[in-house]
């Protein structure tokens, strides 16, 4: 039989309060070590969560790097580090495997501590940042007089949890919904629209702009009056006049309103104001020019004007120019990025910019960190980072889009989730009212899209797939919403909590099993603000639901002895907050009832 275990804390002050993670509890006591075993403590501990739980909870990697220096054998060093480990309640057992791994295992105490801190602390435990910056995160982007579709899935939903992650440590954040409002396209489609004696005013949805603009490109490619008319237009917008600039806006706000009614659908943060298109750094381009010529970092290649960086060739080991004005005297999106960029640096004072944009991208990129580097507009205290992620693909794993060939449109996307989630719903709940079954159906079907998404490696490519994603079981969205809704019906069932977080009983295998897990939630959340590895996150919460599950089924909650039962009540309600905070951080929406 399991050890019964009480442990008992006094915590006065809650509105300070720290989680000290476990891991940097572990790391202090090894740091000791290091110091009684060898005199020194400089070293890294070099603690991690355990590869085999089987072996233990956490592991020590130290005795490797600290056998190298000592020329002595990681076994021969870990066994020195255990030696000299102070006494301490937080390590039940240690043990070493292979050539010198350490393995810990805690005691129940001390998970039972942590999840007394956690109980009381907000946020499941996270704790802000010691060093709170101020991070720029560059994502949505779509273009003006266009329907959102499929291809700005990615950027929105990974930028908004992005967002939502860092905001949670403690970070200033600014988000930036770099849209396409500028450019040629822009005089074609203006001059389409005038030479039309089109009433913009009288437009009734996005797809009506979206069609003038495919007839506007028809003509600018065919055309070659018109395109000369067009590039006229072009020249008027940039010079500002009237009635050009007038019609612009009114494509911009009338695009504005079809962004904002999708990222309303989607739950995400991004609003109007966080809109900075390419037309804010319009008067800024010949001023960037003036200041790379008048400190000679430009270069005039074929007329262009052209950074050359360290490191950038061609596929024949050429210099590979970076174009920042073309030799008509025209502006790349390089030109705009590194504006950009600067601005961000200097007037938003950013420490840190994230870029979250496909990964087609990825040379741009490099070349536009090593060009704001180089000419002096970032210096180490920056930190630039390009969060690239791959397609979307349908079930023939080539890019997701309508059976006729078209792009999907979000809007279109968003609305078949709904619809598929208040089916699956009606199906399994058929006395369900409408209206109980809608409600229902946004949040499941909004996070079974978000989801879907977050859950795999940015990096890799999605196949899209409606069933797998709107299924109750796997690790998808419906089936955590369901772990949360368990635990939402246990605690209302409970009508005896006392409110006591100070008490806990961890008797069964099932028990530590979830409560070293959890205890975990707040040191995950340290290290993915660092590499921003957000489907990490989804991996441990859907582990969190799996192990609750398995607790469910083993040990009897509300029936159990009053003792029991006030520390399993407990046990649930932080499960239910790190599984709350968890999905919050993804941008999804929890369910009392389903």
């Amino acid at each position: 039989m399991a050890k019964k275990i009480i442990y008992n804390a006094n915590v006065t002050n809650q509105k300070n309060f720290v989680v000290i993670a476990v891991s940097a509890q572990l790391e202090s006591l090894f740091f000791t070590a290091m110091t009684n075993a060898f005199g020194k403590s400089h070293w890294q501990a070099l603690i991690q969560v355990a590869n085999k739980q089987q072996q233990g909870d956490y592991q020590s990697n130290a005795a490797f790097a600290l056998a190298k220096q000592l020329q002595q054998s990681p076994q021969a060093v870990a066994e020195q580090l255990l030696a000299h480990l102070p006494t301490n309640d937080i390590i039940e057992e240690t043990s070493i495997s292979g050539p010198g791994f350490i393995n810990i295992r805690l005691t129940p105490a001390c998970v039972s501590a942590s999840l007394i801190n956690m109980l009381q602390s907000p946020q499941a435990g996270i704790n802000p940042s010691q060093h709170p910056e101020t991070i720029v995160v560059d994502y949505g982007s779509p273009n003006v007089a266009k329907a959102m579709h499929v291809g700005h899935l990615r950027s929105t939903i990974i930028g908004d949890a992005l967002v939502r992650l860092l905001n949670a440590k403690g970070h200033h954040l600014i988000r930036q919904n770099h849209v396409g409002d500028w450019g040629t396209q822009f005089g074609m489609l203006i001059e389409h629209i005038i030479q039309e004696k089109l009433d913009l005013h009288s437009l009734d949805s996005i797809q009506e702009l979206n069609t003038l603009y495919q007839a506007s490109k028809k003509r600018f490619d065919t055309d070659e009056v018109f395109a000369k008319a067009a590039k006229e237009r072009v020249v008027a917008l940039q010079a500002g006049t009237p009635d050009t600039l007038a019609l612009w806006q009114i494509l911009v706000a009338k695009s504005q309103e079809h962004f904002q009614s999708i990222y309303n659908q989607l739950g995400v943060l991004l609003t109007q104001d966080d809109i900075r298109g390419e037309s804010s750094y319009n008067d800024d381009l010949p001023k960037l020019i003036d200041d790379l010529e008048k400190h000679k970092y430009l270069t005039i290649s074929q007329g262009a004007k052209v950074l050359f960086l360290e490191g950038f060739v061609d596929k024949d080991k050429n210099p590979l120019p970076m174009i920042l004005q073309k030799s008509d005297g025209g502006y790349l999106y390089a030109t705009t990025d590194m504006v950009t960029a600067k601005y961000r640096i200097e007037n938003l004072k950013a420490n840190r910019i994230i870029y979250v944009v496909d990964c087609r991208q990825r040379q741009h990129f490099d070349m536009l960190f090593a060009a704001v580097k180089h000419v002096g507009y970032a210096d180490n205290s920056v930190r630039l980072d390009y969060v690239p992620f791959g397609a979307m693909l349908g079930d023939d794993r080539k890019p997701f889009k309508t059976r006729s060939g078209q792009v999907i449109e979000l809007a279109s996307l968003i609305d078949e989730a709904i619809k598929r989630a208040y089916d699956l719903y009606k199906s399994k709940n058929p006395d369900a009212t409408d209206v109980q079954a809608m409600q229902v159906a946004k949040v499941v079907g909004v996070g079974a899209l978000k989801y879907a998404d977050l859950s795999n490696d940015k990096i890799k490519d999605i196949v899209f797939d409606w069933e797998q994603m709107l299924a109750f079981d796997g690790n998808t969205a419906p089936y955590l919403l369901n772990a949360y809704v368990r635990i939402a019906s246990i605690l209302r069932k409970a009508d005896d909590q006392d409110g006591n977080p100070v008490s806990w009983l961890l008797e069964s295998p099932q028990e530590l099993d979830l409560a070293k897990h959890l205890i975990q939630f707040p040191e995950l959340i340290d290290q993915l603000s660092i590499d921003l590895a957000i489907h990490r996150l989804c991996q441990f919460l859907y582990k969190a639901a799996n192990l609750f599950h398995r607790f469910y089924e083993h040990c009897p909650i509300l029936n159990a002895n009053h003792e029991t039962k006030q520390s399993r009540l407990k046990l649930c309600l932080v499960t239910q907050n790190v599984l709350h905070t968890g999905l919050n951080l993804l941008g999804i929406e929890t369910l009392e009832s389903m």
